[in-house]
């Protein structure tokens, strides 16, 4: 998994019950032919990250298929997730 490309947006959250701050990612990503989870139409990231005292978690992410916007039923292993961790902390 490569990721090529993003767009991030900070979520807001009108009740005030969630600590710390929200951002939605759409990370593009690249993903060899080989692998399972390859789609001809290409595939988004989606990501919410959670950022408290604690530091930043990933609390939801789903598998896109671009175009269809269909969701896609995988999970990312653990390296890639601290990958994907990594990425966001450094474009928030």
């Amino acid at each position: 998994m490569n990721i090529i490309g993003h767009t991030v947006e900070e979520l807001h959250d009108p009740t005030g019950i969630l600590v710390g701050d929200r951002y939605e990612f759409f990370l593009q990503i690249e993903i060899p032919e080989d692998d399972e989870l390859y789609s001809e139409h290409g595939l988004d990231l989606r990501i919410i990250l959670a950022v408290d005292e604690n530091g930043a978690r990933i609390s939801q992410y789903n598998f896109v298929e671009q175009g269809t916007n269909r969701i896609l039923e995988f999970a990312l292993e653990e390296d890639e997730e601290n990958i994907v961790i990594d990425y966001c902390k450094q474009h928030i």
